[in-house]
């Protein structure tokens, strides 16, 4: 071998081994460049069936198409396990709403999070609700004080009309919202007002005695007519049988 022979095959191998590197470049990225548009749609189709299926009332509709957000979630993450609570907590699991909203809280950015508070504050607030009709009312005092505490957190923005523009409902305003869970909240925290003594039953009246002359005077009538009833017994027990009927 040559020595312009030897400098050529190493140049060639130089050449192999810088093509195998890119390739193992380019190779993710085209990947990862044909997955993110994939996964921008599916968030938007996931996201566009669970809007409509808690409108028509679909509740496991709403959560099957929160857990498919659930994959890959890395653009807005809070997202899913908002959407989640929300078809939850509407599907009448309360607990699993709020764990849900409890998930996407701290991943919520900016005045995103009003939206997770003012849910939260309802669906803790419905919880103290259930436990008050179960007869449990320190657990409900426990949960309307949990729930004060979420919507006290709720940040000033949330008042905002920016917040209003960012909220998933547009017909509701934040600031409402929050006032009217506060105002719930505190009134239901007020102890009950205790139920009034019933009204003891009254004395039927005494009826006036009769006085001694009256009493002389009806025992006079009975004396006679004990004589009388005496007397008519005596005639009739002479009188003859009546003939039978025939």
């Amino acid at each position: 071998m040559t020595a312009d022979s030897g400098a050529l095959l190493a140049a060639n191998r130089r050449r192999a081994r810088l093509r195998r590197i890119l390739l193992w470049i380019a190779v993710p990225l085209a990947v990862l460049a044909l997955l993110v548009p994939v996964k921008i749609a599916s968030m938007y189709a996931f996201a566009h069936r669970a809007i409509t299926s808690h409108v028509v009332g679909d509740f496991a509709g709403a959560i099957a198409a929160a857990q498919g957000q659930e994959i890959a979630n890395g653009f807005e993450p809070y997202k899913a396990p908002y959407n989640a609570g929300v078809g939850l907590a509407s599907a009448g699991d309360l607990a699993g709403g709020r764990a849900k909203f409890e998930e996407a809280l701290p991943l919520a950015p900016g005045l995103e999070a009003c939206a997770v508070h003012i849910n939260l504050g309802i669906t803790i607030e419905r919880m103290g609700d259930r436990a008050r009709q179960d007869g449990d009312p320190v657990t409900a005092e426990r949960l309307y004080g949990e729930a004060l505490t979420v919507v006290a957190e709720t940040p000033e923005e949330c008042r905002s009309e920016q917040a209003d523009e960012q909220s998933p409902d547009p017909q509701r305003s934040s600031r409402e919202s929050i006032d009217g869970i506060e105002e719930r909240l505190r009134e239901k925290q007020q102890p009950e007002p205790s139920p009034e003594p019933a009204p003891e039953p009254s004395q039927p009246p005494e009826e006036p005695r009769p006085s001694e002359d009256e009493l002389q005077e009806l025992e006079e009538k009975l004396r006679q007519g004990d004589g009388e009833r005496q007397q008519q017994g005596e005639e009739e027990s002479s009188s003859p049988e009546t003939d039978r009927p025939w």
